[in-house]
């Protein structure tokens, strides 16, 4: 039996963001890249699993290397996942999000042109004015965050402003190490696909560049369910983060 991430129900989130829950997927090997991005570690079951996640969201957010990578969309190309998010008073898709630090991203990308969704994109103080001016110019709202807090206040001001109650974050693993280290995520949704890629030097789901892995300071998880899927062989694994 294939699960159902449709049925699944998350705690109240804390008063000051919404609660965050990580979404991957990585190689047997623990890889979340292959010839340069995600795309072929996962199948369309698991694809299905994300989007099903979706449901629940009300923002979802990407790092700005994610977009750069494969573009950051929060749509559900699912009719009938979105007439369950009509039925539980949510818009068709939720609220897109990037964070970004330099502002470079792709201002072509659907993120920016598509109309089907609201969006929003987090930039870091100091970020060059220009960059600044042109995605505004794009239409989509700019909210400048402290660079040395900037997932924590976009988090706040996705609660605050945006009356978000469920965040879901796509990656990339620098933004996932970045939200764990800050003690910013609540549970991580992983998919263990059944290939090995190998390779030196390929991001994990977790990437915290420059700092030293020390046992102490390592989130804790407690698993929730590990689902087997016979058919693509796959494992489709939730945690929770110990507090």
């Amino acid at each position: 039996m294939k699960p159902d991430y449709t049925a699944l129900e998350f705690p109240a989130p804390p008063p000051d963001r919404p609660y965050a829950v990580v979404c991957m997927v990585a190689s047997a090997d623990g890889k979340t890249a292959i010839e340069g991005d995600e795309r072929g570690l996962g199948s369309e079951a698991d694809r299905r699993l994300l989007h099903e996640l979706r449901t629940h969201a009300d923002v979802v957010l990407s790092g700005a290397g994610t977009m750069r990578a494969t573009g950051a969309s929060p749509r559900i190309r699912d009719a009938g996942l979105r007439e369950l998010r009509r039925r539980r008073g949510k818009p068709p898709a939720p609220i897109g999000a990037v964070l970004t630090a330099s502002g470079h991203l792709p201002l072509d990308a659907p993120f920016f042109a598509s109309r089907e969704f609201e969006a929003v994109v987090y930039l870091a103080e100091g970020a060059p004015p220009g960059r600044r001016e042109a995605i505004a110019a794009t239409g989509r709202p700019v909210v400048e965050a402290p660079r040395d807090d900037a997932a924590a206040a976009a988090m706040r001001h996705m609660r605050t402003a945006l009356g978000a109650r469920l965040l879901l974050i796509e990656g990339g693993p620098t933004l996932n190490g970045e939200c764990f280290r800050r003690g910013l995520v609540d549970e991580l949704f992983l998919t263990i696909g059944a290939l090995v890629v190998g390779g030196d030097g390929l991001p994990t789901a977790v990437e915290t560049p420059g700092l030293r892995a020390a046992i102490e300071a390592s989130p804790r998880l407690d698993l929730l369910h590990a689902l087997p899927d016979a058919a693509t062989g796959e494992v489709y694994l939730r945690y929770r983060v110990r507090r």
